[in-house]
């Protein structure tokens, strides 16, 4: 899919595509909680395109655009009354942005707060921030959400007083597909597996460790495959790791704060993200309420900070760059709205448009560019 050239009219690329936005929030059953937006990255347009109800707290979403599937966790509500994980199928119309609910299937005995899809389009990923696990569950034919297939519990803590037990946070694949990486805030750890696909298993391979009392939420690679880039929520860092491809190691070389000096007040970060050139890093602060932008050394993986810019709201929960690599659409989950940003490729210094949509508590959201026929 080639996602740079576009045309004049900002809504589509040469090969007719179109750019949705997919949003994932915290919502109770009988309200909306995943929503799908165009975005005309020309205009500023976001034009809601549909909306869905019946699922609580959809937060996190996946999207496997050349397919046409999103997928969604939500909570569940097991036999005895607890608290259970799930996840949710939609089939989604490239032209018209509708939903199509395929099927739904419990994936963790505790909520869920992240999902991934494998490189094969074989499995889906998830973590549970509450119940310490990591559950693997396939993918049938027709994108539909099949059997849980593993999971594996995480078990110790460490120094911080949110650290007392384990906290899985994401999931991440190496940029070869040979290694998953999860991110546990709880216990200072990137845990590296590898995937088992005789045997459809989750196979611990060693632990990645961060300094003490970090809280590791979100991973980036560079796009050398050299280096990866963890967001640190508890103590508000970026940490520059040293990927070893042979071994599945990430090895800490250094972190910075992503905060102005001079900031005393609480804080806790979000979401990371890296330009599709490697040049700039991007992360989000709760508390300060604002994306810093970072200048990344491809040859040592040293960051040097840019830029401190407003997230257009409060509580930025999670943002991401368009496609094209010249919008970040930001979910500021406490002022209830999704914003836009301008990115200018030469210095990623951001430009906060002014442009916001009122979305309730948004938690994610997912840019893509889709067919339209």
């Amino acid at each position: 899919m080639n996602d740079d050239k576009e045309s004049e009219g900002g809504n589509t690329v040469a090969n007719q595509q179109q750019l949705l936005v997919f949003a994932g929030s915290y919502a109770e059953r009988e309200n909306s909680g995943v929503y799908v937006y165009r975005l005309n990255e020309e205009t500023l347009e976001l034009d809601l395109l549909d909306e869905v109800s019946g699922l609580k707290n959809p937060t996190f979403l996946n999207v496997d655009a050349s397919s046409g599937y999103l997928y969604s966790i939500a909570e569940g509500t097991s036999a005895e009354g607890g608290k259970t994980g799930e996840a949710v199928a939609f089939l989604f119309d490239a032209a018209q942005g509708k939903l199509t609910r395929v099927n739904e299937n419990t994936t963790t005995a505790s909520p869920t707060c992240h999902i991934q899809r494998d490189p094969l389009d074989r499995y889906l990923i998830v973590v549970s921030y509450h119940g310490g696990m990591v559950g693997l569950m396939e993918i049938e034919e027709g994108g539909r959400i099949g059997r849980q297939l593993d999971v594996q519990q995480h078990e110790g803590h460490s120094v911080h007083k949110r650290q007392d037990c384990p906290h899985p946070h994401s999931t991440f694949f190496s940029p070869d597909g040979r290694y998953l990486f999860v991110q546990d805030l709880g216990l200072d750890i990137i845990r590296t597996y590898t995937l088992d696909r005789e045997n459809n298993k989750l196979v611990p391979h060693r632990d990645n460790r961060i300094h003490a009392g970090a809280g590791p939420r979100h991973l980036t690679f560079h796009p050398n495959g050299q280096f990866a880039f963890v967001i640190n929520e508890l103590d508000s860092t970026i940490s520059s790791l040293r990927f070893d491809a042979d071994t599945g190691a990430l090895n800490e070389i250094g972190s910075v704060s992503t905060l102005p000096d001079g900031f005393d007040g609480e804080n806790t970060c979000a979401e990371v993200v890296i330009s599709k050139d490697g040049r700039f890093l991007y992360g989000s602060n709760r508390g300060h309420d604002s994306l810093v932008v970072f200048a990344v050394d491809g040859d040592t993986g040293a960051l040097s900070p840019i830029q401190h810019v407003t997230s257009g709201g409060g509580h930025p929960r999670h943002f991401a760059l368009a496609p094209s690599g010249r919008l970040i659409v930001a979910a500021n989950k406490d002022t209830n709205n999704i914003a836009l940003f301008r990115v200018d490729p030469e210095s990623g210094r951001l430009e906060y448009t002014g442009r916001s949509t009122e979305v309730s508590q948004p938690v994610c959201v997912q840019p893509v560019y889709v067919p339209v026929s």
